[in-house]
């Protein structure tokens, strides 16, 4: 019952990361080495597919903006844009917006205070501390457990929470969403790799781009 609510492209896609989680699962308990370097090394499938992944959620946003920016009122248009600029934002840096792709040189500020030396900001260390850890990592933890466990509840039973949603454009998850988030990040307890959130952020990515693009509030991105 479960499988025949879900569209074509939700199958797809869970089955798409369901076979990554395998494959990496097998590779990191088999061959570390393989996994850590081949499987989800810098600049290949599994980082490329997260950035190409952000981008399409952020084209998705931005064609919806254009679409129905003449019937839309500011709040919705201000939500919407500020999320297409956030995945788009998180496309550029999960590949240091091209730095490598086109071989370009960091600046001797990111040479000396980028943990990598790269060209982006979840990278940078300011006064010993990363600003992945403090705000990529815990900060995003707090706000998915916020917007997939607490907002979906909260929609559905005050109508206060459901116009305010609404008004700015925030797509609230289906629970297939949610269930498919909890179970990716199981899974990683099965990796005993510091690579293992390589494929979290795939997940991450895939997900989200279902959730805008079939949210349960999908009459938000009607002309209604």
């Amino acid at each position: 019952m479960f499988l025949k609510n879900l569209t074509r492209t939700e199958k797809l896609a869970y089955l798409f990361l369901i076979l990554v989680y395998i494959l990496g699962i097998y590779f990191a308990n088999t061959n570390l080495t393989f996994f850590d370097e081949v499987f989800t090394k810098e600049d290949d499938f599994v980082e490329y597919g997260t950035a190409f992944l952000l981008f399409c959620s952020s084209i998705l946003l931005f064609y919806r903006l254009l679409k129905l920016f003449t019937v839309k009122k500011i709040f919705w248009k201000i939500g919407i844009l500020f999320m297409a600029a956030v995945f788009l934002f998180g496309a550029g840096e999960e590949i240091s917006w091209g730095q490598r792709i086109f071989n370009v040189e960091s600046s001797e500020y990111f040479i000396e205070n980028n943990a990598q030396g790269e060209t982006n900001l979840h990278n940078l260390v300011v006064e010993g501390k990363k600003v992945n850890k403090i705000i990529f990592s815990q900060l995003l933890t707090l706000i998915l457990v916020l917007y997939l466990l607490v907002t979906p509840l909260l929609y559905r039973k005050f109508d206060a929470v459901k116009k305010l949603a609404n008004l700015f454009a925030v797509p609230i998850v289906k629970w297939h969403h949610t269930i498919a988030f909890l179970l990716g990040t199981v899974l990683l307890m099965f990796i005993n790799s510091t690579r293992k959130w390589e494929l979290y952020e795939l997940a991450f990515g895939a997900i989200f781009f279902l959730i805008f693009l079939n949210p349960f509030n999908k009459n938000i991105y009607t002309s209604n």
